[in-house]
C-alpha cells in the first residue's frame, strides 16, 4: 500500500511539473544579425522579427553584432543555449566564406548550428560615388589604370570583398582593399570620395542610388537581373563569362535544439518568409525571395561551402 502511494506521489509530482512547464515561447526571442543597422541583413531581420512576434505572441528583439566579418555574431549564437531564445539571421559571409577567409574560426558553420529556414538572395552591384567621373565599367577600369596607387575598394562583408578582389584580379587595376565593419559605413566613404568603388547589395544601396549619391555600374549575377534590368552584368561588361556572385540569407539556431522547439520555430518562420506580403517586400527592397524549409537549408549550406571556397581561391584571397 505504501509503495503504491509513493509511486502515485512521484507520478503526480511529474505530471504537476509538466503541467506547470511554460510553453514555448515564454520569454523574448533574440534574433542576432552580423551586420549593423541599415544593412540589408538588418532590414530583413526586422521585417521577419515583426511578423514572427505577431505569430508567436512573444517579443522578438533584433540584436546587431557586427565585427570580424560576422564572426562575433556567429560565435555568440553557436555558444548560446539551444532553447530557441537565441537565433541568427546568417548569410554566406558567416556560413560559406569565413571558413576560407580565416585560418581559424571558433565556430563550425555546419556542426554548431540548427538550420531553420532559408529566406532570400541578395544580388550585388558594382557602385561608385556619383562624383567620380565614370559611368561604365570600362570607364572605371580606365580611371583605375590612369591613377595607379590611388584606387581602392571598400567592403563591409565577404561577398563585397570576394567580388571586388575577383574584379580587381580580372581587370588588373591593383586597387587596395579597405575593410569595414558593415556595409553602411563603407557606402558612406564611397559617397564621400574616401574610397573608389565597392560591390554592395542592391537592397542596402537602393536608396543612395535613387537619390543620386551612388552610381551603379553593373550587377554581379551572370546575367542581367530582373531587379535592375538596365544594368549590364559584370561578365557582360568585361566580355568574360563566369562572374556570378550573390549573397544568400538563412536563419539558424544553435546546435542541439529540442525537436519540438526547433520544429515550432521553423514552421512559424517558414510561414513568415513564404507569405506573399514578405516576398513582395523583399522584392521591392532589391532581394530575391527563396523561401525553403529547414530540411532543404541544411544541404544547401553544405553545397555553398564548396561554392564559396572555390570563389575565394579564384579571387586569390589568402586567409588571414
Amino acid at each position: 500500500m505504501l509503495r503504491r502511494l509513493g509511486a502515485a506521489a512521484i507520478l503526480a509530482s511529474g505530471l504537476g511539473g509538466a503541467a506547470h512547464a511554460a510553453p514555448y515561447p515564454s520569454q523574448p526571442i533574440k534574433m542576432v544579425t552580423a551586420f549593423g543597422p541599415g544593412s540589408a541583413s538588418d532590414i530583413v531581420a526586422r521585417m521577419i522579427a515583426e511578423r514572427l512576434q505577431a505569430r508567436l505572441g512573444q517579443v522578438v528583439i533584433v540584436e546587431n553584432r557586427p565585427g570580424a566579418s560576422g564572426q562575433v555574431a556567429a560565435d555568440l549564437v553557436a555558444r548560446a543555449q539551444p532553447d530557441g531564445y537565441t537565433i541568427m539571421l546568417a548569410t554566406n559571409t558567416t556560413h560559406s566564406s569565413n571558413p576560407y577567409l580565416f585560418k581559424s574560426l571558433r565556430y563550425d558553420p555546419i556542426k554548431d548550428f540548427t538550420p531553420l529556414v532559408q529566406v532570400c538572395n541578395f544580388p550585388f552591384v558594382l557602385a561608385v560615388s556619383s562624383k567620380l567621373p565614370v559611368r561604365t565599367v570600362a570607364e572605371l577600369i580606365s580611371y583605375g589604370k590612369a591613377h595607379p596607387d590611388q584606387v581602392n575598394y571598400a567592403y563591409g562583408n565577404s561577398t563585397g570583398q570576394i567580388s571586388a578582389a575577383s574584379f580587381d584580379k580580372q581587370t588588373g587595376m591593383r586597387a587596395a582593399a579597405i575593410p569595414y565593419k558593415s556595409t553602411p559605413q563603407a557606402m558612406t566613404d564611397i559617397i564621400g570620395g574616401r574610397a573608389t568603388f565597392m560591390f554592395v547589395d542592391l537592397a542596402s544601396a537602393a536608396g543612395q542610388i535613387q537619390s543620386g549619391s551612388l552610381r551603379a555600374l553593373a550587377v554581379t549575377t551572370e546575367k542581367r537581373s530582373a531587379l535592375a534590368p538596365d544594368l549590364p552584368s559584370v561578365s557582360e561588361a568585361l566580355g568574360q563569362p563566369g562572374f556570378d556572385l550573390a549573397a544568400w540569407v538563412g536563419i539558424f539556431g544553435p546546435a542541439g535544439m529540442e525537436p519540438a522547439v526547433r520544429d515550432k520555430l521553423a514552421e512559424e518562420l517558414y510561414a513568415v518568409v513564404s507569405s506573399t506580403e514578405v516576398q513582395e517586400k523583399l522584392s521591392r527592397m532589391g532581394a530575391e525571395p527563396t523561401p525553403a524549409r529547414a530540411e532543404a537549408l541544411k544541404p544547401f549550406v553544405a553545397r555553398q561551402l564548396k561554392v564559396w571556397g572555390d570563389k575565394v581561391k579564384q579571387a586569390g584571397i589568402q586567409p588571414e
